[in-house]
């Protein structure tokens, strides 16, 4: 069952990107593994963590195309030599993470440390401009 969108409207014209980009968000938002929190930095930017834990360095990915931040995380191999277990709580398998981001908003560091992905993404102060515009007179 799909729902139709407010930016569906005809009077909503020049909106086809707003609406591509909520469509991104739902798609993410959808997504539950790995498990991450997003926290607000004290200069304005945001510290996404990923819960990777057991994935190396070269396991991981992370990309920024089209203000989208993609974090991808490959398992090859994973029941090493052969081990049977007879619990398997911590999950292993490869996986796709994707966040929205806003414009000018730009990725700064991603660190393993600890089991969690940090990724930093800084929002650049925008610059205040004052424009003058002349006045004509009519006639």
């Amino acid at each position: 069952m799909t729902r139709p969108l407010l930016f569906d409207s005809p009077f909503l014209l020049g909106f086809e990107h707003t609406r591509t980009l909520i469509e991104r968000a739902a798609k993410a938002a959808a997504e539950a593994y790995p498990p991450y929190n997003v926290e607000q930095n004290d200069d304005g930017g945001v510290r996404i963590s990923l819960a990777v834990a057991g994935f190396s360095p070269d396991q991981l990915q992370v990309t920024v195309e089209d203000r989208q931040l993609v974090v991808a995380g490959r398992r090859e191999g994973e029941n090493r030599d052969g081990a049977a277990f007879l619990h398997r709580g911590i999950a292993a398998r490869s996986f796709i993470r994707s966040f929205v981001l806003a414009d000018g908003m730009e990725v700064t560091a991603a660190v393993l440390e600890h089991g969690l992905l940090h990724v930093d993404v800084a929002r650049p102060v925008p610059k205040a401009t004052v424009k003058q515009i002349p006045i004509r007179t009519a006639g």
